[in-house]
């Protein structure tokens, strides 16, 4: 009896030790690390045009990279203060998951099994994608259904590679994959003719099709889209202040493209008496100091980097790519920003 009850006693002892050490754990402070080292780390995408590319002198351009630095402004006060690292697709993940990089944004699709397996959480949606495919002009397919027997480029430990196979076991179709880890050799492989298609999200198809210049005027895009793929900003799970600070920031662009405010003209609205403009520039409401930041976090963010529409136009507009659903809800998109009130 007197064994059971000590049993008994270490056992409530260990379960309230481990209780009370879970309780005694300092939550996260990603903002106060970037702080003190002055810079925010953004995992992006290796050389893909319009969302992140480096020119000549390593300064990054691209719908990604203006994610990352609208949250550089609202907590550095400077959207330059970024260091952009280049991850693929197999790392990507493991480098966020380690704290090599405070944030990713580099065409990741936001899954249930991402948020439910990986510990990481899905911000914001800044480009809403699906997966493609691209053959050559020559090849003379109009349309995916005409791809029975052929050999397509495919990445693997991505999405993509799951969606392929489910795609043609569903329309009965066979298919060879030519599975190829590195970006510029599938689309290499794809080039020199070792596969039929290349098949990708639609946005990276059109990317690789705009890096080829005049040569890529012989690749087509075919009609069919395959799957649901929200692209956006992924951070750890558990310090929900800085997801907050990495949400709304994006939420901040399209809220200014809503209310029609720009890089540009934004000096104009700074008397207006919109209730809703007075909380997004930090006239009213105490929002910013909520998130750890001070209440003209979203002034910066519009300044530095512009809304929405200014990153799309800056950006994905010169790939000839249609804004499409990624508009505004107000224009038939899927952009809807929750009210800052």
């Amino acid at each position: 009896m007197y064994q059971q009850a000590a049993r008994l006693g270490m056992t409530l002892f260990g379960i309230a030790a481990s209780t009370f050490s879970a309780v005694a754990q300092p939550a996260p402070d990603t903002i106060g690390a970037i702080r003190a080292r002055g810079q925010l780390s953004c995992g992006v995408s290796i050389n893909a045009v319009g969302f992140a590319l480096p020119d000549a002198r390593g300064n990054y351009s691209g719908l990604d990279v203006d994610t990352c630095r609208a949250v550089a402004a609202a907590v550095l006060g400077d959207a330059t203060k970024v260091k952009f690292v280049p991850t693929t697709s197999q790392v990507r993940f493991t480098a966020l998951q380690s704290g090599e990089v405070d944030m990713l944004a580099r065409n990741t699709t936001w899954t249930l099994g991402r948020e439910v397996q990986l510990g990481l959480a899905f911000a914001s949606v800044n480009f809403y994608d699906g997966q493609g495919f691209m053959v050559k002009q020559s090849l003379g397919v109009k349309s995916a259904k005409q791809l029975d027997g052929a050999t397509v480029c495919v990445q693997p430990g991505t999405t993509t590679e799951l969606n392929l196979a489910d795609y043609f076991r569903a329309n009965k179709m066979r298919m060879t994959p030519v599975v190829i880890e590195q970006p510029e050799e599938i689309r290499q492989a794809f080039i020199s003719g070792r596969c039929d298609a290349y098949t990708n999200d639609a946005s990276s198809l059109a990317s690789f099709r705009t890096s080829q210049g005049k040569e890529g005027e012989q690749f087509v895009l075919l009609p069919e889209i395959i799957s649901k793929e929200p692209l956006g900003a992924v951070v750890r799970k558990g310090d929900w202040r800085w997801f907050d600070v990495v949400r709304w920031s994006h939420f901040a662009m399209v809220t200014a493209e809503e209310l029609g405010i720009t890089s540009r003209n934004i000096d104009g609205f700074m008397g207006s008496g919109n209730p809703d403009v007075q909380r997004l520039l930090g006239k009213s409401g105490d929002f910013g100091r909520a998130m750890g930041l001070d209440n003209d976090w979203a002034v910066r963010i519009i300044r530095q980097v512009g809304n929405s529409e200014e990153s799309w136009e800056r950006n994905i507009t010169p790939m000839g790519v249609p804004r499409g659903i990624n508009n505004l809800w107000t224009k038939g998109g899927l952009q809807y920003a929750p009210p800052i009130r």
